[in-house]
């Protein structure tokens, strides 16, 4: 069995991937004419050819136009629905997805809006697919800390239905510390903590995320490589990276998918992962970014990420163990005779 189809047969969890990075043009520009949004691309061709990016900021620009055209249970079930058509297809069982309610709230979407028609859409992959699906509140860093509370006060009605809250958008300048109250009461709640830490903000970041905010997972990670006491911690910790290597080319966080450090994370003993991120944006779902990084891995290191991506959710200890089982069946399904 050659690469291509080993890491299509792998069972597999993805537990970094934006609800909101998953609008395909098409989509965008159905949903755009559905509510008669207007958009700044007269064409699906025009809205790919935007897709450069070489900060995550200009990233980040289009990302918030794109999501304009969301205004209905509807769209967001729709949303959802054509992520996990994706997902099934790449043999993902399980998702722990992010959405940002900031994005939609300020544009006077309310909260139960997204949060019903992401529910929705995950309860029909359940049943069409069989994939299990857990949801995570991301607080936009850039906002102030006041304005995660609100959302957090708004999301109450939902908080059985949430995982966890995390954090994203715009990382230098925003650092964890700055949500270290919010965190607290999240927590308080009984939800997960994750945190986009380490892409371009400094390995402090990631400090700032383990020890202030007492994360369960790391959301990128890449740059706390840079300080090895960091790094030995992350690893005695099994702390779960969940790296995205597409979207770290795309946004030059990485130069080339051959420098791309997931084998060396691997080498140190971190419970890395690999997972799209905003895969409509970046270029490819969650095969795809197995892929790109395929050179660099042994077989052995394949099984390690899928069964890395089990033992990083946030699933119950006896479906952990099942899905892991199902990985090690299918690789060892799979040696030659």
């Amino acid at each position: 069995m050659d690469a291509d189809a080993f890491i299509a047969g792998l069972p597999k969890a993805e537990l970094h991937m934006h609800i909101e990075g998953s609008l395909e043009p098409e989509l965008m520009f159905e949903l755009a004419r559905r509510n008669g949004v207007a958009i700044p691309y007269p064409d699906v061709e025009a809205v790919r050819a935007a897709y450069s990016f070489s900060r995550l900021q200009d990233f980040l620009d289009i990302y918030y136009q794109g999501a304009a055209v969301l205004r209905t249970e509807e769209d967001f079930r729709d949303l959802a629905v054509a992520y996990f058509d994706r997902a099934g297809a790449d043999n993902v069982v399980h998702a722990e997805i992010f959405f940002d309610p900031q994005t939609h709230t300020a544009r006077g979407v309310p909260f139960g809006v997204a949060a019903e028609g992401l529910l929705a859409g995950m309860a029909e992959a359940e049943a069409s697919h069989g994939i299990t699906s857990k949801l995570i509140l991301c607080f936009l860093r850039h906002l102030s800390e006041e304005d995660a509370f609100a959302t957090l006060a708004a999301a109450e009605p939902w908080l059985d239905r949430i995982a966890a809250v995390g954090l994203d958008s715009s990382e230098q300048g925003h650092p964890p510390e700055k949500f270290v109250r919010v965190f607290e009461a999240a927590a308080a709640h009984g939800l997960k903590r994750v945190a986009h830490a380490g892409e371009e903000g400094p390995p402090a970041y990631v400090t700032q995320a383990l020890d202030l905010l007492r994360i369960d997972r790391l959301d990128h990670g890449n740059r706390a490589l840079e300080d090895p006491d960091l790094t030995t911690r992350l690893a005695r910790e099994a702390m779960t990276l969940t790296v995205c290597p597409l979207s770290n080319l795309r946004l030059c966080v990485v130069a080339s998918a051959d420098l791309h450090p997931i084998a060396r994370m691997l080498r140190l003993g971190l419970r890395a992962t690999i997972n799209s991120d905003d895969p409509a944006y970046f270029g490819g779902y969650i095969n795809d970014n197995y892929r790109a990084v395929a050179g660099l891995l042994s077989r052995e290191d394949l099984v390690a990420l899928a069964r890395n991506s089990f033992l990083g959710s946030f699933l119950a200890d006896a479906d952990v163990a099942r899905h892991v089982a199902a990985v090690e069946k299918f690789a060892t399904d799979s040696l030659p005779p």
